[in-house]
């Protein structure tokens, strides 16, 4: 840095006194304003002008000077008004602009002649300063000239509202006006124009707004209300002070959006949810989101849709009789109201929040809802998904875990998804155990490991059982594999597979020999295991020769095979013959023949009489005639892929014995935590412990508590019965 010192400059009075006449002098200084105000200023000296009232200041005639000034402005303004006023049609703002800039570009140099004035006169004498000075002058005049004044804001809203109809006019003389207002200080801008001109924008809104409400549809009208805003926030930043833009948009804002927020919603929102017109959601969105209040009615109204329609859709009986329909119309559902909120709500988190929760409110409407996923889940993995890409399979898991989130009872969907998936395993039409093991993968990461352990347990047993059959094969001497049939055994661990109803079934002796074979080898290498043959789960493919040596190969179930088995012994048998021969209960044995007898183009059996019932005095005989195309035919059974009445009772049994420990559990945490705690707090801390598997029901909590107390786990306070207490 430089070590020079500083110059400091003074501004000293003349060392040699001058006398003035303050009546002279003040007439030159007269003369010379009127010039300025003449734009004749060419003879003018501004240093002598300058010396001259430096001169009146020094020699105590600041009063004289600054009351001729006032004087001598008030004279000139005046006359300046006069013009102003006498001006005509669409001169009149022209003449303003020139006079008004004329007297700022005069005061400019004015100022500048009384500098020495405004630095030593004006501050010790608390008087205003020239420009301020002309400027109060120029308001007291002009603008509170009562023609002027009412003139000109008459003409300045005209202007304003021939622009909101559309006309093309030059805004210079507007501008120029309005920042006049601006200049002559923020009460005059407010008082004389910002004030009025806002009321008046607020009854032409309300005006319009009502016309365009009664003649539009809703997306038009809300078009009408955004270009509206659109070009008053460009107007106020072209011609009016900063602080008008807010004011005035939230003006138009007030008159066109939330005067009438009940009518719009009420007038379109639920038509553009129904038909996907994401413009005009975006358009509703993002003007509502401008008035308080608004985006929560978009949001309730959108909320109330989706339950009435979710409602009706879960308690249709037309719906309920097709359940792939079912969850496919929840899916359809889901995706286009995703779709709404991504695409028209910006993707809002509250918006998303209250679609879930009201698909979580009607979705629990219907008890059957976590067997209709499960059953659609299934009816897709049995290769209903054949040639699927990996990006497409895991977007439909992502669709069907996010049905099951809203699923209240996780665990009922747990046991019909099991069930599900065993018979898929067990008869070989899953997908893939990709896909399968996918997806089990995808439901522990949601519910944790105890929800999935015994869905991965059900795999382990079917990669052991191939082991298992390997060892016996290996096991047997080749005469004996030889002549025997082939069996493929799948050893199920009874915790980890549904229980079966145990059924009674005589087998052919060739199988049962070998049944006992491996029983014989298995118990063998496993110590301390039991084996219980499930007949109904089994399947079976018989080589057979129809009439004239044709042969096909026929895929069946285990109560078919033993039926179709005895036809080696005889060609004609009744219904009593074969019922007592196998053993089979009533509606498996009725079942298993009206499938080979009664279903066209897989008649095996010759019924008679010929009837689609089955009954006690017929008869069946061997079908000789049986042609079919294929060598490989498959002969299903007369059952639905749902599952069967006392499949679901005792599915339903099932969960209510699991919940219980479930329970117990959580009351036992609660309390050792808590030690004391009143019945309707363990109620609410049970539920909310529990309400990511299932939701407890009051009734059954009650129960669980009364079983501990028994089994003293807790006990009743002595003075109050509705307080618990643990007990260590």
């Amino acid at each position: 840095m430089s070590n020079q010192k500083k110059r400091i400059v003074k501004i000293e009075p003349l060392k040699h006194m001058v006398n003035v006449d303050p009546k002279l002098t003040w007439k030159l200084l007269e003369d010379a304003i009127r010039e300025i105000y003449n734009q004749n200023i060419s003879d003018l000296s501004f240093e002598e002008l300058y010396r001259n009232a430096y001169y009146m200041i020094l020699q105590r005639f600041g009063d004289n000077l600054y009351s001729g000034l006032v004087t001598t402005l008030t004279k000139h303004i005046r006359e300046v008004s006069e013009l102003i006023e006498a001006a005509q049609g669409d001169l009149f703002l022209g003449v303003l602009k020139r006079k008004w800039e004329d007297h700022n570009k005069a005061l400019e140099m004015i100022q500048g002649i009384l500098m020495y004035m405004d630095r030593t006169f004006i501050p010790s004498t608390h008087r205003t300063p020239v420009y301020k000075l002309g400027l109060n002058l120029w308001r007291d005049n002009i603008i509170h000239s009562s023609q002027i004044q009412t003139r000109l804001l008459k003409t300045l809203l005209d202007l304003v509202q021939r622009k909101r109809a559309g006309e093309v006019i030059a805004g210079g003389g507007m501008k120029n006006a309005i920042m006049m207002y601006v200049d002559l200080g923020s009460s005059v801008y407010q008082e004389y124009f910002e004030k009025p001109f806002l009321e008046v924008s607020a009854d032409f809104y309300s005006v319009e707004s009502q016309q365009f409400i009664e003649s539009c549809e809703c997306g038009n009208y809300l078009e009408r209300a955004e270009r509206r805003l659109d070009e008053e926030m460009e107007r106020a930043s072209k011609y009016f002070a900063t602080v008008t833009k807010a004011k005035i948009i939230n003006v138009v804002e007030k008159e066109m959006v939330a005067n009438h927020l009940q009518r719009l919603v009420d007038k379109g929102l639920v038509k553009m949810l129904v038909d996907d017109m994401y413009v005009d959601l975006r358009r509703m969105y993002s003007l509502f989101g401008r008035v308080s209040e608004g985006l929560s009615m978009i949001r309730d109204v959108m909320g109330c849709h989706v339950r009435e329609t979710g409602k009706q859709l879960v308690t249709d009986p037309e719906r309920l009789k097709d359940p792939m329909d079912f969850v496919q119309c929840l899916s359809d559902k889901k995706d286009k109201y995703d779709k709404i909120i991504s695409l028209a709500f910006n993707n809002d988190k509250t918006f998303q929040n209250a679609l879930n929760s009201s698909f979580e409110y009607f979705m629990n409407l219907n008890a059957r809802t976590p067997e209709f996923i499960s059953l659609f889940v299934d009816c897709k993995l049995r290769k209903g998904l054949d040639g699927i890409s990996d990006e497409d399979l895991e977007v439909f898991y992502d669709k069907v875990l996010m049905l099951f989130r809203y699923v209240q009872e996780k665990d009922m969907f747990e046991k019909y998804y099991k069930q599900h998936l065993a018979k898929r395993l067990l008869s070989g039409k899953s997908l893939s155990e990709d896909a399968e093991r996918s997806l089990i993968v995808k439901l522990k990461t949601e519910c944790g490991y105890q929800f999935t352990s015994k869905l991965e347990g059900m795999f382990t047993d079917l990669n052991t059982s191939k082991d298992t059959t390997q060892g016996f094969y290996a096991s047997q001497t080749a005469a004996k594999a030889g002549e025997s049939p082939a069996l493929s055994v799948q050893v199920l661990t009874t915790g980890f597979w549904p229980t079966q109803p145990r059924t009674s079934c005589i087998l052919p002796a060739e199988i049962l020999e070998l049944c006992e074979r491996f029983q014989a080898y298995y118990l063998g290498a496993h110590t301390g295991r039991r084996l219980t043959w499930q007949m109904n789960m089994g399947t079976a493919d018989l080589k057979v020769t129809f009439g004239n040596g044709k042969k096909h190969e026929l895929n069946v179930f285990t109560y078919q095979m033993c039926i179709l088995m005895l036809y080696n012994h005889a060609d004609r048998l009744t219904y009593k013959e074969i019922e007592e021969a196998t053993k089979l209960p009533t509606s498996d044995l009725k079942r298993c023949l009206q499938s080979l007898a009664c279903v066209k183009g897989k008649i095996v059996l010759r019924k008679e009489p010929m009837s689609k019932d089955i009954g006690v005095g017929d008869t069946f005989c061997f079908n000789d005639k049986f042609t079919c195309k294929s060598y490989k035919v498959k002969i299903g059974t007369v059952v639905t892929q749902k599952v069967s009445e006392p499949e679901k009772l005792e599915i339903q049994q099932r969960v209510e014995v699991d919940r219980k420990p479930l329970i117990e559990a959580a009351i036992v945490r609660i309390m050792k935590s808590r030690r004391v705690l009143d019945h309707n707090s363990i109620v609410a801390e049970v539920t909310k412990q529990l309400q990511s598997r299932f939701l407890p029901n009051p009734v059954m909590i009650k129960k669980r508590i009364e079983a501990l107390i028994q089994r003293e786990f807790l006990e009743r306070d002595a003075v109050n019965m509705n307080v618990y207490k643990y007990l260590a």
